[in-house]
């Protein structure tokens, strides 16, 4: 009997030592599962600042270049380091990091339609005759080369548009088809008409006639938001603000060229284009710096382009700095304005937005 009983207490106490060794693993498990959690989230938390400084580098750089840009020249074009994406690459490589790399595009926001001057301003009520005409091109062009979007009306959109940005919301839109604020506030969700200028490019999205097809379209094609902007306002000699609306001539894209010649003559765009990025010994030979020198491209010396429209110099460029570090990627995106300091005459980049992905 006492022989019995010695063994069932042998028993309980090898169950007692199993069982707590059970537990103390599945604890050590569980520290060491925390453990490198708590160590993988800090080298997540430490590489994300890393990337922040990396990405924000190349902001802090491609400002300088457009700083260095500015001091050198009175125009802009895709000729120059800014634009040149071996030349930035080289710049890049002489500001070494010790883990991850930065890459940096630079384009210019002139380039593109400014939505904003549809309307004139200060007064912001009537129509700019020449960016209508323009959005009027434009709009046309890119209706008939997508089967898809065929139906829209460039009146409506540009009636729209007009609405939107005028100052006045009286309920006289502007001709058959425009908006007021009394036509958005019966869609679901309801919203009222901003009746001043845009402040984001996504509430072009908002506009009656813009689906989200037309806003950002697929298949290789992009969408108007892709050639619109709502940046480049400037200061009139009374203290307002005015949108000129001037798309520089040197930068513009394709799309954008088209519009900004004769309607039905879209070859004349092509042949600009390409005009601007001839180069002999990899060295570029034409000077892009009058706002006539396209009637010196091939087919185009009796073509006149509205003066009011175009331009050879921008101070409003995008910043995109992509960092990766790890395998993790950070991008920030911003708009900078190139302004004098008035106190001392030097040039700066104002930063107008900034937004990190």
């Amino acid at each position: 009997m006492p022989d019995k009983i010695l063994r069932n207490n042998r028993g309980m106490a090898l169950l007692v030592t199993l069982t707590i060794i059970t537990v103390l693993i599945a604890v050590a498990l569980e520290m060491n599962r925390k453990t490198r959690s708590v160590v993988f989230s800090a080298a997540a938390s430490r590489d994300r600042i890393t990337l922040s400084h990396m990405a924000s580098s190349g902001i802090e750089i491609a400002k300088a270049m457009l700083i260095t840009d500015k001091n050198d020249s009175n125009h802009d074009s895709l000729q120059e380091e800014w634009a040149d994406p071996e030349k930035i690459s080289e710049i890049l490589q002489d500001i070494p990091f010790e883990d991850g790399t930065i890459t940096l595009t630079i384009t210019d926001e002139l380039g593109k339609f400014q939505i904003n001057s549809l309307v004139t301003y200060p007064e912001g009520h009537a129509f700019n005759e020449s960016q209508r005409d323009m959005w009027h091109r434009f709009l046309t062009l890119l209706i008939s080369q997508n089967e898809s979007i065929e139906d829209l009306e460039p009146d409506m959109i540009i009636n729209s548009v007009k609405d939107w940005i005028d100052s006045g919301d009286d309920e006289a839109i502007t001709g058959l088809n425009g908006a007021e604020s009394d036509y958005y506030q019966e869609l679901d969700p309801p919203y009222v008409c901003r009746n001043g200028p845009f402040i984001h490019i996504g509430e072009l999205a908002l506009i009656r006639g813009v689906t989200t097809e037309y806003f950002q379209l697929a298949g290789g094609v992009s969408g108007i938001s892709n050639y619109m902007t709502v940046f480049g306002m400037s200061e009139t000699d009374n203290n307002k603000f005015t949108y000129e609306g001037k798309i520089n001539i040197n930068t513009a894209d394709l799309p954008v060229l088209a519009a900004i010649v004769p309607a039905g003559n879209p070859e004349l765009a092509q042949a600009i284009y390409d005009y601007r990025l001839e180069t002999s010994d990899d060295e570029f030979i034409h000077d892009l710096s009058s706002t006539t020198w396209y009637k010196k491209v091939p087919g185009l010396s009796d073509v006149e382009i509205d003066p009011k429209i175009i331009t050879t110099a921008s101070d409003f460029f995008r910043i995109e700095s992509l960092g990766t570090l790890h395998e993790i990627k950070m991008k920030i995106t911003a708009i900078v304005e190139r302004k004098q300091n008035k106190k001392t005459g030097k040039w700066e980049c104002r930063v107008l937005s900034w937004v990190t992905e």
